[in-house]
Parts: C-alpha cells; sequence; structure tokens
C-alpha cells in the first residue's frame, strides 16, 4: 500500500482527479481559496494498492493560535475539511472492498500523526460517500442530519411532480407576475450577489464565518466554468441571486440570498425551479441544496425539501489522533473560557478545544 502526501503544486493531485468521480471540493484550486480563507495549508492523502485508490484532501492548521498564550508542548496541528461537501474519492474497486477502506483510514491516521496532528475532522460528500456509516466504525462516523437533491434523471413531469403543492403554487404565482431568471456573466454580476448575499447573512444573524470578503469572491470566478451565477429580476430589479457549481454531473447550490423587500414573494423558489431543469438540461445528474442550518432539519431544510423527495444522509468523520494532545488543548480551552473540561468534551462540537462557549 503506497501513502502520499500531495501538495497543491503536484501535478498528481489533478492526475489522480481524472481517475475519480468527484466534486468541485476536490479540485486544487478550491483547496488553494480556502487555505487563503482559512490561514492553513492545503494538502491531500493518496492511498493506493493497485487499482484502489483513496484520495482526501484537507487543510491543516496550527493549533497555538486559538489561544492566547503559546503552547506549552510541541507544535500541535489539526485538520478540518474545507467548506462544502469533499469527503473521501474512493476508486470503485476500493469502494466494493470494505477491508481496503479500514486499512486506509488507519494509514491516514498514521500519515496525520507523523505530522504532529491531534485530531482531524472531515465532512464527508452526501451522494459520493453514500451509506459509509455502514461499514465505518460509529465510533469516529456521524450521522449528522440531512441534505437534498434533485435527481436530474427524471423527466421533467416527474420532477415537478415532487414540487410540494405549495411550491408549485408560488412558482406559478411569481411566473405570473413577471418574475424571470436567467444565468449572468459573473464579474458583471458579482457586486450586485455580494450585497445580495450580505444583506441575507445580516438578516438571519449568520455567524462571521459566513461573511466571505470580496477577495474571496474575486478568487472563485477563476474556477471557471465550473462556477455560475443565477439572478432572478422583477421590473429590472434583482431580487435573489445564487452561486452554483457544476463538476461531474453534480451540480451543488453554493451560496444565495434574497432582497428584504421581495422577502414575502420568496424568489429563491422560482430560482430553485429554474435551476433544476437548466442543470437537467446541460446534461447534469443531480442538483444537491444541501441542507438545514448546522444539518439540522429546520425551516431551511424544510424549504428545500419542498423540491424533491430524494434525500441523503450528511456524515461527518472524527478522528483524535493524540489524545495526549487534544485533552492537553481541551484543557488550555476550558481555561480560557472559564469553564470545566468535561463540560466541553460533552458538547457535539469537534474538536472540543475549538468550541468558542
Amino acid at each position: 500500500m503506497n501513502v502520499q502526501v500531495i501538495s497543491l503544486s503536484d501535478s498528481l493531485w489533478l492526475e489522480t482527479l481524472e481517475k475519480l468521480r468527484h466534486d468541485i471540493y476536490h479540485l486544487p484550486e478550491y483547496l488553494y481559496l480556502e487555505s487563503i480563507r482559512n490561514n492553513a495549508l492545503a494538502e491531500a492523502i493518496l492511498i493506493a494498492e493497485d487499482d484502489k485508490i483513496f484520495f482526501l484532501p484537507y487543510l491543516l492548521r496550527p493549533c497555538d493560535r486559538i489561544f492566547d498564550r503559546r503552547l506549552t508542548t510541541q507544535e500541535v496541528f489539526d485538520v478540518v475539511s474545507p467548506y462544502g461537501y469533499p469527503g473521501i474519492l474512493l476508486s470503485e474497486k476500493a469502494a466494493s472492498t470494505k477491508e481496503f477502506l479500514d486499512l486506509a483510514i488507519n494509514q491516514l491516521i498514521s500519515a496525520l500523526s507523523a505530522k504532529g496532528v491531534c485530531s482531524a475532522f472531515f465532512r464527508l460528500h452526501p451522494i459520493l460517500n453514500s451509506g459509509f456509516n455502514d461499514f465505518l466504525s460509529p465510533d469516529i462516523c456521524n450521522l449528522n442530519g440531512a441534505t437534498v437533491s434533485v435527481n436530474l434523471k427524471l423527466s421533467e413531469t416527474e420532477i415537478w411532480s415532487q414540487t410540494r403543492p405549495e411550491h408549485r403554487t408560488s412558482i406559478n404565482k411569481l411566473k405570473r407576475s413577471g418574475m424571470t431568471a436567467r444565468m449572468v456573466p459573473f464579474q458583471e454580476y458579482i457586486s450586485e450577489f455580494i450585497s445580495i448575499y450580505y444583506e441575507t447573512m445580516d438578516r438571519v444573524g449568520a455567524g462571521q464565518s459566513y461573511y466571505f470578503d470580496g477577495e474571496y469572491f474575486s478568487d472563485f470566478y477563476k474556477l471557471g466554468k465550473k462556477v455560475h451565477l443565477c439572478i432572478v429580476e422583477l421590473e429590472n430589479k434583482v431580487t435573489c441571486s445564487g452561486i452554483f457549481t457544476e463538476c461531474c454531473g453534480i451540480i451543488q447550490y453554493h451560496l444565495g440570498g434574497t432582497r428584504n423587500e421581495f422577502l414575502k414573494q420568496a424568489p429563491s423558489k422560482f430560482m430553485f425551479d429554474y435551476i433544476r431543469f437548466w442543470a437537467k438540461e446541460r446534461g447534469n445528474e443531480v442538483l444537491h441544496l444541501g441542507g438545514g442550518v448546522g444539518s439540522g432539519k429546520d425551516s431551511l431544510y424544510h424549504f428545500k425539501a419542498g423540491f424533491s423527495k430524494q434525500t441523503h444522509t450528511f456524515l461527518t468523520l472524527r478522528l483524535i489522533i493524540d489524545e495526549e494532545k487534544y485533552r492537553h488543548l481541551v484543557e488550555l480551552r476550558a481555561k480560557s473560557l472559564n469553564t470545566e473540561v468535561e463540560k466541553l468534551l460533552s458538547t457535539n462540537f469537534f474538536p472540543a478545544y475549538r468550541c468558542s462557549k
């Protein structure tokens, strides 16, 4: 079994992706974006044995920056997935060989341990990593919620029939009102999108991590033809907008928002209706809308579920690589928050030492 840690500039990264069905989150360009945003080092681990391949991108972060004083131990790192649903890529032979996945996870742990990593948190891909909870230990594989997608292999009539009746009524009403949706040049409309997006984040009281800056969106455009910007207009006013990505037959809803003045009309219903048929016409297989806030089955999840009956399990992989270092960091965090270690460990937040309250 061959184990390699790959840098963004290594040609092996793209060579590996050519052999595996992947998503936007696995591209080196996307990992670079996330490394800048998170002040981290982007890498991927490649584990191979004959025609069995295991590929996993991640961000390597130093842990000392999260504390007021420097760590009393040697330099410690942790690992996290980039924003979105990257997960693990497996070749067809690897996916059908449980023993290989078990060995690959063990090799992953060993490789991360050698880099001074104390913990690793990976968000798995709801579509590409479907069913991983059936053969990964519940000690490391957590069920975090559900996501919604539209099966674009269905006929247009079937897709429409799976739409919740109240959504169908709203979409038809918006259509009669003169509302229109279209894909637009990214650079020409990105300023409008950012304005709408920030307005939306302010309205919902989103955390600071959701306020992507202008440089992020400028760099996101460099992903090229895999990035699409949609707007919905009424009487020459942009009512809502969304960024969508396209890769290997998978359309992902990345970010979006609605102007406050049009909130009651819910133009995003019209946008998602437009996108699913646009995506189908381009020959894609699935439109992944994602889940609710924090992966919960909240009002956002309920809204998305109105467009399709197809759902997926959202899983995360949580690894404590070095128990001693992990415990030490949790103790430091507990002191800084003036709380008890066990209280932090009992929360669902991982890693517990990055819990903010």
